[in-house]
């Protein structure tokens, strides 16, 4: 076993999904191999505009053969353990190159650094993790609501053992983390009502909700996740509205006031997006969120 680094862009070519599976050439499939029962770190290459560096980590659960195309792989991530960074790492910052494993004998930058799928030094994975997972910052949690980690509660650790750095992320702080990668992506707007409004402890009145709960399976992806005013999650949670994959809001027929519903959304009758593309809902849980969820 062993930590490692697997590309990817919002617009690859390859069939991935983050949080389920990582598609990739039978050239990587010894490096994927190793990463088996580890933490992999996801990462978006400098050339592609606005990019987020090291942005998630996962854990790969195993490794088969592509069904469907000779000589591809595909490297299954486990189920739950997808997380979106909170902050986004760059490949280099003031003190120098995060991935200090990219660099030669001589320190300059080596072609390892172009590898679709490479090795991860236990230095440079808890280094990427720890940047990544920093609160150092939280959205404020609404009033009554315990800011930071109380005691008895589980935080993010590592821990060392025979030379190798591990970790476990508690749901309270995977909700935490949730909610900050999801708000900032939506600008802690609402997607339905449209509404950004921030009460006077400075706290979005805005909830994180997962589009398929974490009860289902669902990941803590930020395309699972979408900006709802406490009403309008309580209506999307049971069913009452949903969304189109053209992100048109869908009301249902069995809700007892629809006109109500109407006056409540925002007038476009189009949800509230994210700037980046790659934040937006994705269709997979809209379409999971429409079968098993709203009342048509």
């Amino acid at each position: 076993m062993g930590f490692g680094v697997f590309i990817h862009r919002a617009d690859s070519i390859y069939n991935d999904s983050p949080a389920e599976q990582y598609q990739f050439p039978q050239i990587y499939l010894d490096r994927a191999k190793a990463c088996v029962g580890d933490w992999i770190v996801y990462y978006e290459p400098t050339k592609i505009a606005d990019t987020r560096g090291y942005f998630a980590i996962a854990k790969v659960q195993g490794v088969i053969a592509d069904p469907s195309i000779p000589n591809m792989y595909l490297a299954l991530i486990e189920p739950g353990s997808y997380l979106d960074f909170a902050n986004p790492v760059p490949f280099r910052d003031s003190a120098g190159l995060v991935e200090r494993g990219v660099l030669n004998d001589k320190g300059d930058i080596s072609g390892r650094a172009q590898a679709a799928v490479r090795g991860l030094s236990p230095d440079d994975f808890r280094r990427i993790v720890e940047r990544g997972l920093e609160e150092s910052a939280p959205l404020l949690p609404r009033l009554g609501e315990p800011i930071g980690v109380q005691e008895g509660q589980e935080t993010f650790v590592f821990e060392i053992e025979r030379e190798r750095a591990s970790f476990a992320v508690s749901r309270i702080v995977r909700d935490r983390i949730f909610r900050q990668v999801v708000l900032h992506a939506y600008d802690q707007r609402c997607a339905i009502t449209g509404l950004r409004l921030i009460n006077g402890r400075g706290r979005a009145e805005v909830d994180a909700a997962h589009i398929m709960p974490v009860e289902k399976n669902g990941p803590d992806i930020v395309g699972n996740g979408i900006a709802l005013s406490g009403t309008a999650h309580w209506m999307f949670d049971r069913g009452l509205i949903s969304l189109a994959d053209d992100l048109k809001i869908l009301i249902s027929r069995q809700a007892n006031d629809q006109d109500a519903i109407r006056n409540l959304i925002n007038q476009s009758g189009i949800a509230f997006l994210p700037a980046r593309p790659a934040d937006r809902p994705h269709r997979h849980f809209l379409d999971w969120h429409r079968k098993y969820c709203f009342k048509q």
